[in-house]
């Protein structure tokens, strides 16, 4: 695969950011790595990173470049900082960064399918909310969505203390219940849609958010929502997450799959 650290100029953030980008390339002698390349136009994974890190990070603690290289699948990793996938109340406007621009600049730079059925996304803690909040809220985009030990319940966990201050400048004193925030909400929302994404989801028996991530599986069978739930022993680190992407890319409908 190629690698590529992308530096570029975001006008809906009035500042200079980047994205890490692996494209896939078709090879025959590279040793240790099967690499496919369908197509003219590959299809996408978006890819989420959680509160502390950075567009670089899945890179550096995963595999993802040896995982993606076999399914011909491009993956896109951007930059949001610490904004929960949110145009912040006390900060930059991430959220139509995420939504709107960066997929048009990304399929300006790279060949980059824009068929729904050929584009996913993913992410883990932050990056797992961000991910189902960005497929709930636009279904028309995305055929699958998967959270690895995600914020699943927002609303309950912005009531603990210890996380007042970084929901404070995301969300200010709004009451995101109810709101296109709030994934309980869409889920409700958006399960009658003929056109509602495929949902994945898998959080450690051992993680802080297991509870919340069990109320979210229930949530899920309540309105019959299509969710595939992998809970297991595990903790909220990247050993653990290591290993999940890579039934996360196992599940993922790809079309061309039956190729591979």
């Amino acid at each position: 695969m190629a690698f590529i650290k992308c530096e570029f100029f975001s006008e809906v953030l009035e500042l200079s950011t980047s994205m890490t980008v692996l494209l896939p390339q078709q090879t025959r002698t590279q040793i240790g790595m099967q690499n496919k390349a369908a197509g003219d136009k590959h299809p996408t994974l978006y890819l989420l990173h959680g509160l502390s890190d950075d567009d670089s990070i899945w890179t550096r603690r995963t595999s993802i470049e040896r995982y993606a290289a076999p399914l011909g699948l491009a993956v896109i990793m951007p930059q949001v900082h610490r904004s929960f996938y949110t145009d912040m109340k006390y900060g930059n406007k991430y959220w139509t960064f995420l939504t709107e621009e960066l997929p048009f600049l990304a399929r300006s730079f790279f060949p980059l399918s824009d068929a729904r059925e050929d584009n996913f996304v993913a992410g883990l803690s932050m990056g797992g909310y961000g991910a189902f909040k960005w497929a709930l809220n636009h279904p028309d985009k995305f055929s699958a969505a998967a959270s690895l030990s995600g914020v699943t319940d927002i609303v309950s966990l912005m009531k603990t203390p210890e996380r007042e201050a970084t929901f404070h400048l995301v969300y200010g004193d709004d009451d995101i219940a109810g709101t296109e925030n709030d994934l309980f909400s869409m889920v409700e929302k958006t399960h009658r849609n003929e056109q509602k994404p495929l949902l994945y989801q898998c959080c450690g028996t051992e993680d802080f958010l297991y509870e919340d991530n069990l109320r979210f599986k229930t949530m899920c069978e309540k309105t019959e929502y299509d969710l595939t739930s992998n809970f297991g022993p595990g903790e909220h680190e990247w050993g653990y997450w290591d290993k999940t992407i890579q039934d996360v890319l196992s599940w993922l409908p790809l079309r061309n799959k039956a190729e591979l």
